[in-house]
């Protein structure tokens, strides 16, 4: 029998796994909501001196700094410590941030405190991806990973009506009580990550086989073992990949310099330009200012503001889980573009709205306008926009250099995000509703860009994507049927049963009970 983790293998171990990673992502989720509305608070500005908009931008965005940081250390930790460990280590460095946050009186004090969390958070959010794309089914990576983004949005209105209930506490309650909140998060990292495996794939990278047999074996389940043929013809396949790959032999240098194995510093770009779609699409204006903008741009009361801030976060949760019905039956590419066009849509209205406001129009009316297509955009960037581009990075990249490739696109998402939300508020301040104009222009060019340079990913397994780059693929491949069509190319199958078949004769192991287990885990292998 497979070891069982958490008291579980087979699905129910790829369920808990799925948990232990949306936590990370609810985590996440929250640290992004709860600043934007811990700085509307009266007596927050009080005790820090009132600062300008400038300042109340840097305390907000030093966070994504950190952030960057964070991510950028798993290129040489991610690796060595395996992927519950890092996580743990991001989620108690978070808590030591959050004490700092929760306990400062002074605008330097804080400032630490939202850099040392974003260092945990950078470090979770580059790796919970990987972990969950590494231990999934092909045909169910992509939904388990909408479901990480559907509980990163839970977070975020987590934060929204948490905010929104303690500000009427009295005093610095209201607002450092949700700061402290974010311990509760580390707290459920603890009684998850030490439970469960690491990533079979990244344990045959270094050499475990036995243990990556193992673990093999109890995400497979039924009964499985270390020696089944099924788990062996998995094996085989993956350390065929790595075997080919040979990354480890070359330099840095040599990879950044394209000099790699086929498409390897192409894919890295990739997944990284992905990462800033998801960031320079105006998401962060509303994820951590929605609050701010209602009453500043909009003119709404505060208590208003929040309320239709929180309101807008259930929103956004609602179309963030319906993604999970398209994003597999439609694939990457389609959701991506679709998207992106109805957000561009929603900028568009938004510039007309409060353009319109600013030259003398009804301003409850356009007011009211405004607020429904930030409402619309929410549901819009959560059908696509928010969960492709943290998919892709775990699929594209090549299988020895995932977490790197990975690492990389998170500290893209970083640095974005940063700049992003340092531009906001001084943006609405000077620009007013053109300001919404060059999100509406940004978006808008996600359509050719996914259309001409990224293949699809859906119904492939991890190492389809490795075989499609070997073939060295133009640049453009908008018109490469194998890298745009929905289904499973044939080949790929195909090369998969020779491995079965080579696995099969090496053992001299036969039955046809068995060789269709054999053929279900290689058609499922993520």
């Amino acid at each position: 029998m497979a070891r069982k983790y958490l008291g579980g293998s087979g699905e129910p171990l790829t369920v808990w796994i799925s948990v232990a990673a949306s936590t990370v992502l609810v985590f996440y989720g929250y640290d992004q909501g709860v600043f934007g509305n811990v700085i509307i608070n009266q007596n927050f500005l009080d005790t820090f001196g009132n600062p300008s908009a400038n300042m109340q931008g840097t305390m907000t965005s030093l966070y994504n700094i950190g952030c960057f940081f964070g991510a950028m250390s798993t290129l040489f930790t991610g690796d060595w410590l395996g992927r519950p460990r890092q996580i743990i280590l991001g989620s108690t460095v978070i808590a030591i941030g959050a004490v700092i946050q929760t306990s400062s009186s002074t605008v330097a004090q804080m400032i630490v405190g939202r850099i040392i969390a974003g260092l945990g958070t950078g470090m979770n959010t580059a790796t919970a991806g990987v972990w969950q794309a590494e231990t999934s089914a092909m045909r169910s990576r992509g939904k388990l990973v909408i479901i990480q983004m559907a509980n990163c949005i839970t977070g975020f209105s987590i934060s929204n009506w948490l905010t929104l209930g303690f500000s009427f506490a009295p005093k610095d309650v209201a607002w450092r009580f949700p700061l402290a909140f974010q311990i509760f998060f580390t707290l459920c990292i603890y009684a998850l990550c030490p439970f469960l495996p690491d990533s079979p794939r990244l344990l045959i990278r270094k050499g475990k086989y036995d243990e990556a047999k193992d673990v093999l074996a109890a995400l497979q389940g039924h009964g499985a073992t270390s020696e089944s043929a099924s788990v062996r013809a998995q094996f085989d396949v993956i350390k065929d990949i790595l075997d080919r790959e040979h990354v480890n032999t070359y330099s840095w240098w040599q990879l950044v310099s394209g000099r790699g194995p086929p498409g390897l510093l192409r894919r890295m770009i990739l997944g990284a330009w992905m990462q800033a779609m998801n960031q320079v699409s105006g998401i962060n204006i509303t994820s951590y200012y929605m609050s701010y903008i209602f009453i500043n741009a909009l003119g709404i009361s505060e208590l208003l503001s929040r309320i239709l801030a929180a309101c807008g976060s259930v929103d956004y949760l609602i179309f963030a889980c319906l993604a999970y019905f398209v994003i597999e039956r439609y694939g990457r590419r389609k959701v991506m573009m679709c998207s992106a066009a109805a957000c561009s849509i929603c900028w568009i209205c938004i510039a007309i709205a409060t353009g319109i406001a600013a030259h003398g129009g009804n301003s409850y009316v356009t007011g009211s306008v405004a607020v429904a297509f930030f409402f619309a955009f929410f549901a819009s960037f959560g059908m696509g926009v928010l969960g492709v581009p943290w998919l892709y990075p775990t699929e594209i990249n090549a299988l020895e250099m995932r977490t790197k490739g990975a690492s990389l696109a998170m500290a893209t998402n970083w640095i974005c995000n940063y700049a992003v939300v340092q531009a906001t508020l001084p943006g609405v301040q000077n620009l007013g509703y053109k300001y919404w104009i060059v999100w509406a222009v940004i978006c808008a060019a996600f359509i050719p860009i996914t259309y001409f340079f990224y293949p699809e990913t859906a119904n492939r397994t991890l190492e389809d994507i490795d075989r499609f780059f070997e073939t060295r693929p133009g640049v453009l491949i908008f018109n490469n049927k194998l890298a745009t069509q929905l289904e499973r190319p044939q080949v790929y199958i195909e090369q998969d049963e020779q491995i079965a078949l080579q696995a099969e004769k090496g053992s001299g192991w036969s039955g046809d009970g068995e060789k269709a287990a054999n053929e279900v885990s290689i058609e499922k292998m993520a």
